[in-house]
């Protein structure tokens, strides 16, 4: 450590917090908007939240594809920055807008269509599959605008702008926060330092929560649309708005890998989430709540994966191996300090945090085991994610998503199948198959480190 230390750059330790704690700060407002949206539909009973929770993996789906698309044009315009190559940049933001709209259409029409059916696949018990699917039809609505948000974000950021996708999120929270006290809860009395009045409001429970968050998404693809386009490096203006295959083939050939991706570990999390849905409402509430409180405790590892792709993506573009090879030096030490705090700081306050969102014993209890299981394993996770991010900046896609399918199918899906189907035992089996699945990413990442694979310049080494 003494050593390491001594030969820290600290010029790049500010270059590498600069781009980070924007997009920390921008997640960190995220989970506190998610834990205050589980917690208002949480006090309205289980039910209400299991609705909620019961389609949340299938976000992901839609989300995880959609960001694939923003992994791509990252890994072109952060190389494109670190060559200078302004002219590439912009040309290349121009494609994004198209990838933007032709993903936020198609995706659209697949989730408006299929609402109905995702309750039914989730094996959400019947009683609650009408409420979800009114959720989930409302939430993903403007699909549009959250392509948007999603795609130019990821430009700004591989631009090193990390400030500007940080202020739209703060800004879609507080939209998202204020819509919710009005249209989740009926006009009520109200006290506040003292003072009673009358807070009006819709009384629309669940769907007031999906409408919320529905126009706050809008609102946010519309502002991150005006921000790009006054963007003084990477503004699309001027440019021809039709499909640019030297742009895209190479932009496609780091998306396409990491779609699969996260395709199928998003599948994965759909498969995973209706086996635990069949286990009951408290499993189900647990888990989702668990998950919640659990996301905000991966905020340090993906800030400082957006850091890690960046700035990777930049050193390759400028062809500086030294660059390279530095980087992934502070970046492993300081992303393993932050996540083995970070699950410090779960396992201590998990109980505390699960009853934030629940008043019954049993799911406090159950989800309270889960994250302390999950707190031991972040470390290893963390240094996971910082291997995946720098191998993203560099174009270099395919082995981690061999790694995660490996992983989340053999692992994660078959291991919670056989605990919970065949044997008969509950949540807390699944969450371990989970674990298994992380700790296997970490022994995958380290060889990858190890040998090298994972730095195209390593080649040139002197």
């Amino acid at each position: 450590m003494r050593k390491w230390l001594q030969r820290l750059d600290m010029n790049m330790v500010r270059v590498i917090m600069t781009l980070a704690w924007p997009t920390m700060l921008e997640q960190l407002m995220q989970t506190a908007v998610q834990y205050i949206d589980t917690a208002m539909v949480g006090s309205l009973g289980t039910q209400a939240t299991a609705a909620v929770g019961a389609t949340t993996t299938v976000g992901w789906l839609i989300g995880g594809t959609v960001s694939a698309l923003g992994v791509g044009f990252l890994s072109f315009i952060a190389q494109a920055c670190g060559a200078k190559d302004r002219a590439a940049a912009s040309r290349a933001a121009a494609q994004a807008v198209i990838a933007a709209a032709a993903s936020g259409v198609l995706f659209t029409a697949v989730t408006l269509g299929l609402s109905g059916l995702v309750p039914v696949w989730m094996q959400v018990e019947e009683s609650i599959r009408p409420l979800a699917s009114r959720y989930f039809f409302i939430l993903y609505l403007p699909m549009l605008p959250r392509a948007a948000t999603i795609i130019f974000g990821t430009i700004l950021r591989a631009a090193g702008d990390t400030k500007t996708p940080m202020k739209v999120g703060v800004w879609v929270n507080v939209i998202n926060v204020v819509l919710n006290f009005l249209m989740i809860y009926p006009t009520r009395p109200m006290t506040f330092f003292g003072l009673t009045f009358t807070m009006p409001g819709a009384g629309w429970g669940v769907v007031g929560a999906a409408i919320a968050s529905a126009i706050a998404v809008t609102v946010g693809g519309i502002y991150i649309t005006v921000v790009l386009w006054r963007h003084p490096l990477v503004s699309p203006r001027g440019q021809r708005f039709r499909p640019d295959w030297q742009i895209l083939r190479p932009t496609l050939r780091v998306a396409i890998p990491n779609m699969f991706q996260r395709f199928g570990t998003s599948l994965g999390y759909v498969a995973f989430a209706a086996m635990i849905n069949a286990l009951g409402e408290v499993a189900t509430a647990a888990h989702t709540i668990a998950n919640t409180v659990e996301s905000a405790f991966y905020i340090p590892g993906y800030g400082m994966q957006t850091a890690a792709a960046t700035l990777a993506g930049n050193a390759y573009g400028a062809n500086d191996r030294n660059r390279m090879e530095s980087l992934a030096r502070m970046f492993i030490p300081i992303e393993i300090g932050l996540m083995i705090l970070s699950g410090g700081l779960l396992y201590a306050f998990a109980p505390m945090l699960m009853g934030l969102f629940s008043t019954e014993e049993a799911v406090i209890g159950l989800g309270t085991t889960v994250l302390r299981m999950v707190a031991v394993s972040e470390p290893f996770y963390g240094f996971s994610i910082i291997v995946e991010g720098m191998m993203q900046g560099v174009g270099r896609t395919r082995q981690p998503f061999v790694f995660n399918i490996i992983g989340m199918w053999l692992v994660r899906i078959v291991g919670t199948f056989v605990c919970t189907a065949v044997l008969g035992m509950g949540l807390v089996s699944a969450w371990a198959c989970m674990i298994a699945h992380n700790l296997l990413l970490f022994v995958l990442f380290l060889r990858c480190y190890v040998r090298g694979s994972w730095n195209p310049l390593r080649e040139q080494r002197s």
